[in-house]
């Protein structure tokens, strides 16, 4: 296929009036100068920009299906849903559970096949919880949080293939040697839910954390210890260059005064963008879902706990993400995205696949309007919304 008259969204730059050529699942040509092939089907995009298919690290769930059901029809209902939002790629996302709720999703997303779904293809799963700080839980349930033992993670460290990431509160007692061991079967390790000190995420960073997860919500800011205030982890995370930044851009987790603070502190490549959506996405004012063992409403557009005193993941859509960069922290469009694609696929080792309008890449692709809407969405190619 050709996609011509688009307005093609690169990295560091729109491109107008241009051409993609898509063959056998991957993008083979672009530019402003090409023209049909023999047989080939064309469409014009009439100034529509294409942008590469969004990849969310973040996501639990969507219309009351959730990550912990541990099912193909949960997974696909996720993926489909999501690819409505522009999203191509994304890793179903856990919650704090017993042990063997969460080896349950590693074996289950092991039986499906992840280019399958009908919707974004699933890159693995994110753990998120158990080991979190109990200062930091957010919506988890404070019983359910522990510190790390080995003999539990090992368990689902035999599924190292299909983790992409784990959160970590980094000060726990055994989270630097949990850190090394993601490191060594190749899982990025994130900070989140986490009470660290300024010292301790060093130490988590030391070891090998280059993640935070969902920037300001859940973490530990600048305190006073005795007589001195002293960086917590979101600090630290702002501070290091190596950081990649996690942001819920939902325009409710974080306001836009702290997004455009972080914006200045990281640039344009130390942020991702992610909604952590969970079952409540999707569903009307007023209407329940759970996210595993946490009951939650959707109240005011957002998705809150039951008793509606936090917040309880979101029902954001990865476009909705972008559209709030633009226009409420004042982020260049190319800059937004580039947030939303290439910065994920280079945390995850992905950028040879995915995340960016290059030749060889797969055709993850997605057609927006002028206001950000998904007119269409491709994943290798082949159109699924």
């Amino acid at each position: 296929m050709l996609f011509r008259n688009a307005r093609l969204l690169l990295p560091e730059r729109i491109q107008s009036g241009a051409s993609l050529r898509v063959r056998d699942g991957r993008i083979v040509a672009l530019g402003t100068n090409l023209l049909p092939e023999a047989g080939e089907a064309v469409m014009d995009l009439q100034d529509r920009f294409l942008a590469p298919g969004f990849i969310d690290m973040h996501v639990h769930g969507a219309l009351r299906r959730d990550t912990m059901e541990a099912t193909p029809e949960a997974f696909a209902a996720i993926c489909q849903f999501h690819a409505t939002g522009g999203t191509t790629a994304l890793a179903l996302t856990t919650v704090s559970a017993p042990t063997e709720a969460i080896t349950g999703v590693l074996e289950a997303v092991g039986k499906i096949d992840p280019n399958a779904t009908g919707g974004a293809r699933v890159l693995g799963i994110h753990i998120e919880g158990p080991y979190f700080s109990k200062a930091k839980a957010g919506a988890h349930p404070l019983e359910l949080l522990r510190v790390p033992v080995p003999a539990e993670y090992s368990e689902w460290l035999k599924f190292h293939d299909r983790i992409t990431q784990m959160t970590v509160a980094p000060e726990l007692p055994g989270a630097l040697t949990l850190i090394e061991a993601l490191q060594t079967h190749g899982i990025r390790a994130s900070g989140g839910h986490s009470d660290a000190w300024d010292e301790e995420a060093a130490a988590g960073f030391a070891h090998g954390m280059r993640q935070v997860t969902h920037t300001f919500n859940c973490m530990a800011s600048a305190r006073r210890r005795g007589a001195f205030r002293i960086a917590g982890l979101l600090e630290f995370a702002m501070s290091e260059p190596e950081i990649l930044c996690e942001l819920i851009a939902d325009g409710y987790h974080v306001s836009p005064t702290l997004m455009r603070a972080l914006y200045r502190a990281k640039g344009p490549d130390g942020i991702a963008l992610v909604t952590d959506a969970g079952a409540g996405a999707g569903l009307a004012e007023g209407e329940t879902f759970n996210l595993g063992p946490i009951s939650g409403v959707v109240c005011g557009g957002v998705a809150l706990t039951a008793d509606k005193q936090s917040l309880c993941a979101s029902t954001a859509r990865m476009n909705d993400l972008v559209r709030v960069m633009v226009d409420k922290v004042d982020v260049a469009l190319c800059e937004a995205v580039r947030m939303a694609t290439l910065n994920p696929a280079r945390a995850l080792g992905l950028e040879e696949q995915i995340g960016a309008l290059e030749t060889g890449l797969q055709a993850d692709l997605v057609v927006l309007d002028d206001t950000l809407a998904v007119a269409m969405t491709f994943v290798s190619g082949q159109r699924v919304v």
